[in-house]
């Protein structure tokens, strides 16, 4: 199984967005460099960060000495729930850009909803500041269930792009990504592969064997052919480019509605409708 180019999506303003990239969450330092290196020496071009993950400037330095061209790196970071509120917000995107040595990101997103919408209003006005100041290329949301998508679009004049969300096998968030489908939204998935916790799954093992690859594969692949912008994470660089080798097969009729039925509900992370 070789590495083919990376897809892309299409996001509601027409910016294209590789479909697989690296997350950095929890990786700090050196091991941050080195694996975001690493990723772009094999083709990945989406790198996603956050300012809570203290490892922006790390990942700025990795893109820097890379040699890849910025303008062929697609690099997603977020905004802080202690930053909420239009002035916060614009002092945060460019501590941002600052850590990361960047003049544009290419997606911002507001890393968790938080329960005061007026701020959250304030919050997404920064936002579409920042988007028509041509600071970022896409502006979007993690962590956002259909309420708090319905706040944003009822008050927006330039509308979100990108949905981040917790999504594996076992929460599959059918109803929210029908709605972000229906509303033009890209999704994106975090933690696709549920902590490692599913590698031992007897129905994940089973298709690894049919398809002659390891259960990451079968699970990033599932999420792919989702239509799921896909973010596993890694440092360990026989990890990260297994994890990138999804491309030259796809998953059956059978194996896709096999995968589908193991949604259970079962959340890993935070409830966005209580935390923060």
């Amino acid at each position: 199984m070789s590495c083919s180019k990376v897809p892309f999506l299409t996001l509601n303003n027409g910016v294209k967005m590789p479909q697989l990239g690296i997350g950095t969450y929890k990786s700090h330092a050196d091991e941050a460099d080195n694996a975001v290196k690493h990723a772009l020496k094999i083709g990945i071009r989406l790198i996603d960060t956050a300012y809570l993950y203290e490892n922006e400037s790390y990942i700025g330095k990795a893109v820097k000495e890379s040699g890849v061209p910025r303008e062929e790196i697609f690099i997603t970071t977020k905004l802080w729930n202690t930053y909420h509120g239009y002035e916060n917000a614009l002092a945060a995107f460019e501590r941002s850009c600052i850590a990361l040595d960047l003049d544009y990101i290419d997606l911002y997103l507001i890393h968790w909803p938080g329960k005061d919408m007026n701020s959250l209003t304030e919050t997404w006005r920064a936002f579409e500041k920042l988007y028509n100041d041509k600071k970022v290329r896409a502006i979007g949301l993690s962590n956002f269930n259909i309420e708090h998508i319905e706040h944003i679009l009822s008050i927006c004049s330039v509308s979100p792009m990108v949905n981040q969300i917790e999504l594996h096998v076992l929460f599959q968030q059918t109803k929210l990504r029908k709605y972000c489908k229906e509303k033009n939204i890209v999704i994106t998935g975090w933690r696709p592969l549920g902590d490692g916790k599913f590698a031992s799954n007897s129905t994940i093992v089973a298709l690894a064997e049919k398809y002659h690859c390891t259960p990451a594969q079968i699970l990033i692949r599932w999420q792919l052919q989702l239509g799921i912008v896909v973010i596993p994470k890694s440092v360990k660089q026989e990890r990260i480019t297994e994890n990138f080798c999804v491309l030259d097969f796809e998953l059956d009729e059978s194996s896709i509605t096999l995968l589908n039925s193991m949604d259970d509900g079962q959340r890993t992370g935070p409830d966005p409708s209580v935390y923060f």
